[in-house]
């Protein structure tokens, strides 16, 4: 009953919201390739015999960059993976990396009835692969009615999504059912899991794969033709945005004028979210009557008080540059956060605020550490960068606890990994 309501009420439901999506797509642009395969209008895949058919789901750049070494081994073990995703920035980096490693990259189909069908019909996976919170009712009722095994790996719930799921009382069994085995990225996700009514037994604990990332540290060359590309002087401490939402970008601004007031030789490196917002935050930069450069626009010409990254898939080499990494979108009104995975993974000393909650676990188990400060608001993040900035044995003492913090939570690529291939063996078989 709740299906068929739930495919009755999303074609109105779509013309309301469609038009405001259209527009935040053509926004952030990149979306007219393949755009036809949100309708289903996928390619028919030549079967090889012996041979899986993998169809993975990675929402957007994050999980694109966590599955590269899950798509590196199923290759080894001639496993043919179908990937999608959700965002054209996703789209882009997984045909810059992955081109090799899959027979075929696409986007996401919308999921209602006809256009999930028509995607199942032409691509007839032997499995299906999600990643973290993409579990939609159309195409987990499409693999049921195939007997089609559904792994969701690092999978999470927000606190906002288990709040909105719990209110849902029965109809939220269509977001939990159809999954054959939940892989939670923390202990915290599978009690969320299995207070939602997921059995125990489809709760299988691996880990957080993002925790494994593996990333390529630059030489001391590299680093200085780096800074010198984006702008940055060849020395003075380095003050990093991380995935900067709006009105961090000003409170930054606030914390680089207060250093430097305070005798500090400091520049500041924004990297949004959104490189579409690059309009809004020029406006916000000429405003503060500072040098800057995007880096869409090439090689900076010069030196600048702030440098901006407004490109995609060089946040973890952007932030090699970095002696101090704020992490984005925590800071009020926003609640939500961005990963600070990465910073930790580099070893980073890290600072948040207090809006974190798609981060939360890691964000509290960070702090519980003593790898990484969390900021009230923007007066506190002008106050602690600027004590941070100046006192290097206090950013070490973070960075140290970040190091230590990652090298005990490592391992889940590898037990997803033996998940995935214990499934795959089941099916050969």
């Amino acid at each position: 009953m709740f299906l068929w309501l739930y495919r009755i009420l999303f074609i109105p439901v779509l013309i309301v919201i469609g038009p405001g999506y259209l527009r935040r797509m053509r926004h952030r642009g990149g979306y007219r390739s393949d755009f036809s395969h949100r309708f289903g209008a996928h390619p028919l895949l030549p079967r090889k015999p012996g041979r899986t058919l993998v169809w993975l789901q990675a929402v957007s750049v994050g999980e694109m960059l966590a599955i590269g070494p899950i798509l590196e081994v199923l290759r080894h073990d001639g496993v043919d993976v179908y990937l999608t995703t959700t965002t054209s920035t996703g789209y882009r980096l997984a045909h810059d990396r992955y081109r090799e490693l899959t027979v075929g990259i696409g986007y996401f189909p919308i999921d209602w009835w006809l256009f999930s069908a028509r995607t199942w019909q032409r691509l007839a996976p032997d499995l299906v692969i999600l990643t973290e919170g993409e579990r939609w009712p159309e195409h987990l009722r499409q693999a049921a009615k195939r007997k089609v095994p559904v792994l969701c790996v690092n999978a999470r719930l927000s606190d906002r999504s288990f709040t909105r799921l719990r209110k849902l009382g029965p109809a939220a069994r269509l977001m939990v059912e159809g999954v054959t085995l939940y892989l939670p990225a923390s202990p915290e996700d599978g009690a969320r899991f299995a207070a939602l009514g997921v059995p125990r037994e489809r709760i299988v604990p691996t880990g957080n794969i993002k925790l494994d990332v593996q990333i390529p540290r630059l030489s001391d060359l590299e680093r200085a033709e780096l800074r010198r590309a984006v702008g940055l002087p060849a020395t003075g401490l380095v003050l990093l945005g991380s995935s900067t939402w709006a009105g961090e970008e000003e409170a930054l601004l606030r914390a680089l004028e207060n250093a430097r007031h305070r005798g500090l030789t400091v520049s500041l490196l924004l990297v949004p979210r959104h490189a579409e917002r690059r309009g809004e935050i020029e406006r916000v930069l000429v405003a503060a009557g500072l040098r800057y450069h995007f880096r869409s626009r090439g090689v900076a010409p010069g030196e600048v008080d702030v440098a901006v990254a407004d490109t995609t898939g060089e946040l973890r080499r952007l932030t090699q540059l970095a002696d101090l990494v704020f992490v984005g979108k925590s800071l009020t009104p926003h609640t939500d956060g961005q990963t600070p995975v990465e910073a930790a993974a580099l070893e980073k000393p890290i600072l948040f605020g207090p809006g974190m909650a798609n981060f939360r676990v890691i964000a509290n188990d960070l702090l519980a550490r003593g790898a990484a400060q969390e900021v009230g608001d923007a007066a506190a993040l002008v106050a602690v960068s600027e004590g941070l900035l100046r006192d290097a044995d206090a950013r070490q003492v973070l960075a140290v606890a970040a190091a230590a913090w990652r090298e005990e939570n490592a391992g889940a690529v590898d037990r997803t990994l033996a998940v995935i291939r214990t499934e795959i063996a089941r099916l050969r078989g």
